[in-house]
């Protein structure tokens, strides 16, 4: 029975790298096209309401914190191995692979332009709304999730004496 949730744990955490890895992969490649079609602060209507626009984005949501540079890498880092040290501890929990997955992709495209370039490129650019990419679409899906899979878990309960 242990080597079965032993044998689950480890098919989660390798579901939730895979798909960290195609969440980076399709968000690099999102925003390479991106920068390859537009020059910076160009923009392109796709739909009314919706624009394609180059933007670099050295802050965290909504461009807040601009001023704060490589501790912006260093939270997010560490917030990385605070979500992937609590994944591994509760890797039996159904589901819970996705949105860590999905989290872990997001953080991890946007550290690597934060790495490249000093900045995130954000070009998904709505009407009313600050311009963001795919992995920020990741991490936003991600933690609604994480809230969703978190709350329906099954709880155990504390033994008596203990």
């Amino acid at each position: 029975m242990v080597a079965r949730a032993r044998s689950g744990a480890t098919e989660r955490i390798a579901a939730a790298l895979a798909l960290s890895g195609i969440v980076v992969a399709l968000d690099q490649a999102s925003k390479q096209a991106v920068v390859s079609l537009l020059g910076d602060g160009e923009r392109v209507a796709l739909v009314p309401g919706l624009d394609l626009a180059l933007t670099y984005n050295t802050g965290v949501a909504f461009g807040a914190l601009r001023d704060f540079g490589d501790t912006i890498g260093w939270l997010v880092a560490v917030t990385l191995v605070l979500l992937v040290a609590h994944f591994v501890r509760n890797a039996n929990v159904s589901w819970l692979w996705l949105p860590v997955g999905a989290i872990v992709g997001g953080a991890l495209g946007n550290l690597a332009d934060r790495a490249r370039i000093g900045a995130v490129i954000d070009f998904i650019d709505p009407v009313a709304w600050p311009a963001f990419n795919l992995a920020d679409t990741a991490i936003v899906l991600g933690v609604a999730g994480f809230v969703v899979v978190s709350e329906r878990a099954p709880r155990s309960l504390p033994k008596r004496g203990a």
